[in-house]
C-alpha cells in the first residue's frame, strides 16, 4: 500500500510559478513509476508528465517545456515545477503511483488545488 498526499497548490497569476510536492508512504518509493494529472470542472482527467524508476521523464504535449517532474528517492517525493502557468493550467492536480510490476497506476492522491489568474 502507497498513501500519496499532494501539497503546493494555490493561487498564482498568469506567468507565474508553482511547485507541487506528492509525499509518499512506504519504504519502497523506488519501485514505483509516479506521474502527475489534473482535471478541470466539466472536464476529462488529464495525463501530464511521468517519470520511472530510473528517471527517465514523459510530458503530455500541452505541457512540455513549461513542467517539469522530478523525483527524490530520499524523501519519498516526486515534484511538479510547474512554469509559465496560464489560466487554463486551472484545475486539481493529483500525483499517481504504477508499481513496476503494474501497468496501471494503482494508487493515488487527494489532489491540490491550483488556480491561475488572467
Amino acid at each position: 500500500q502507497v498513501q500519496l498526499v499532494e501539497s503546493g497548490g494555490g493561487l498564482v497569476q498568469a506567468g507565474g510559478s508553482l511547485r507541487l510536492s506528492c509525499a509518499a508512504s512506504g519504504r519502497t518509493f523506488s519501485s514505483y513509476a509516479m506521474g502527475w494529472f489534473r482535471q478541470a470542472p466539466g472536464k476529462e482527467r488529464e495525463f501530464l508528465a511521468h517519470i520511472n524508476w530510473s528517471g527517465s521523464t514523459y510530458y503530455a504535449d500541452s505541457v512540455k517545456g513549461r513542467f517539469t517532474i522530478s523525483r527524490d528517492n530520499a524523501k519519498n517525493t516526486v515534484y511538479l515545477q510547474m512554469n509559465s502557468l496560464k489560466p487554463e493550467d486551472t484545475a486539481v492536480y493529483f500525483c499517481a503511483a504504477m508499481h513496476q510490476s503494474s501497468s496501471k497506476y494503482d494508487y493515488w492522491g487527494q489532489g491540490t488545488q491550483v488556480t491561475v489568474s488572467s
